[in-house]
């Protein structure tokens, strides 16, 4: 196995666990913004928020950005125009990644003012933006 196909498959494995994430903690939100504040059920939702982003989202999203790069300039496909797509995309979904964390933040605060539907509407678009990314990795347009 040579060391590119090693950090690609780190790189594959990185992405899994941080759309996993992604694609999870805007369904805690749903059900978190449905508790009452301050209730054990809202703690509770609290602490899976903060662990799902620090000990999984967080580490696998800086191991994609590290491991993609390394895999781009390996690869020689920095001036590739797909590869800035891709890049585009995996930008947005870090800039989603951030507001997800600033999202926790302030149900941990107790000043949540998005309603359980607004959480129902965002937790579609990490979707959609991994479709895109796939769309540029596989077809290269």
């Amino acid at each position: 196995m040579t060391l590119y196909l090693a950090i690609k498959a780190v790189h594959i494995l990185a992405v899994i666990a941080w759309m996993a994430g992604m694609l999870y903690l805007p369904r805690l939100f749903v059900y978190h913004a449905g508790a009452a504040q301050g209730s054990e059920l809202a703690k509770t939702f609290e602490i899976m928020e903060r662990r799902l982003i620090h000990a999984i989202m967080t580490p696998a999203m800086v191991i994609v950005w590290i491991s993609g790069l390394t895999l781009a300039i390996k690869g020689e496909f920095l001036m590739a125009g797909w590869l800035h797509g891709k890049l585009a995309l995996v930008i947005l979904l870090s800039a989603l990644h951030f507001y997800f964390d600033a999202a926790r933040r302030t149900f941990a605060a107790g000043i949540n003012r998005r309603t359980a539907r607004f959480y129902r509407v965002i937790n579609e678009v990490p979707t959609l933006l991994m479709i895109g990314v796939v769309i540029f990795v596989v077809l290269k347009p």
